[in-house]
């Protein structure tokens, strides 16, 4: 007769699968940037130099160095500037699509070809697009121009890319065709994962289309929402590839970003790793602390208040035991 097994956890297993990740982790992400972070209160600069000396007298002078600069507070403002400004309408657009093709009442022909081809352009490399762009504001030659001639819009080719708005157009109008799909797409997760039943009764109570996309389905991505939110504000503050691929931060650093400035403080010339470190290390600071604030106000203030019960009620029980365990 044979035994039967004991009770055997396969949580092991997980573990051990894991191991890979939590190593590159440590390696490549988490110790370059506990190293950033030391760099930052130290006087190292120069290339393949490794060694460096604390600053003693005051060490937050790479910190104080960064934020006074002129150059860091115009890269911040327009770092700030070109998320907003590509964020609502990529937000706007997105919401727009996954309504539409979420909504039961709509039939779409070829839908799921609609979804690749709103995808795609996130797939396609930096590099590419930033190459597509230059070729299509082309100066003197371009297809942009060589349309403005044609149609007898301007009288002769025009030179888009050395005018600070219309440069930072450019830039708000790539990073927004670029991730508007993959914004697309997790909002249609979030709105599939609503429980059919919530608007079958919204149709039933007379809601419209647009009565249900505002009371039902807004409030039921809220996380959703609150992710897309503060991934993309990561993102946006740390936007480089396009600015940097395809305007090189110009014209008079108008598309000059904060990633563009700290790569330009430790890679071109100057290479001054401590500020570029502090630079790195207040970047992140301001992220966190944004998303933080973005948590709190996106709470969900009813659960958030159901907790604060709990916790109250769990207080008075624990000090009405103690009161009768003293008696």
């Amino acid at each position: 007769m044979k035994k039967k097994k004991a009770n055997f956890s396969y949580a092991r297993y997980g573990y051990l699968f894991s191991i890979p990740f939590v190593v590159a982790y440590l390696i490549f992400s988490l110790y370059p940037t506990l190293y950033t972070a030391v760099i930052g209160f130290t006087d190292m600069k120069g290339v393949g130099k490794t060694t460096f000396h604390f600053l003693t007298e005051n060490p937050f002078a790479n910190f104080q160095a960064v934020l006074t600069s002129p150059t860091f507070q115009k890269a911040f403002g327009n770092t700030v500037f070109l998320w907003v400004c590509n964020f609502i309408p990529q937000l706007c657009l997105a919401l727009l699509l996954a309504a539409w093709f979420t909504d039961r009442r709509i039939k779409i022909p070829g839908e799921g070809a609609f979804k690749v081809i709103f995808y795609m352009p996130n797939i396609i490399t930096a590099a590419t697009v930033a190459i597509l762009f230059n070729a299509l504001f082309g100066y003197p030659m371009g297809p942009i121009n060589d349309l403005l001639v044609r149609f007898g819009i301007v009288a002769h080719p025009f030179n888009f890319l050395i005018k600070k708005g219309i440069a930072q157009a450019v830039v708000i109008f790539i990073q927004t065709w670029m991730w508007y799909g993959y914004t697309m797409i997790i909002l249609i997760s979030g709105v599939l994962g609503i429980s059919l039943d919530i608007f079958e009764a919204a149709e039933v109570d007379g809601a419209n289309g647009w009565q249900t996309f505002w009371y039902v389905t807004i409030p039921n991505i809220r996380t959703i929402l609150l992710f897309t939110l503060v991934t993309s504000l990561i993102g946006g503050l740390n936007m480089f590839d396009i600015p940097k691929l395809f305007m090189l931060g110009g014209p008079d650093n108008a598309t000059t970003t904060t990633s563009v400035f700290i790569y330009n403080l430790a890679f071109s010339g100057t290479y001054q790793y401590n500020r570029a470190a502090a630079a790195s290390m207040i970047m992140f600071v301001i992220i966190v602390a944004v998303s933080l604030i973005m948590f709190y106000m996106l709470r969900d203030r009813d659960e958030a208040k159901e907790k604060a019960q709990i916790r109250k009620v769990k207080k008075i029980n624990r000090k009405q035991n103690r009161e009768a365990s003293a008696k």
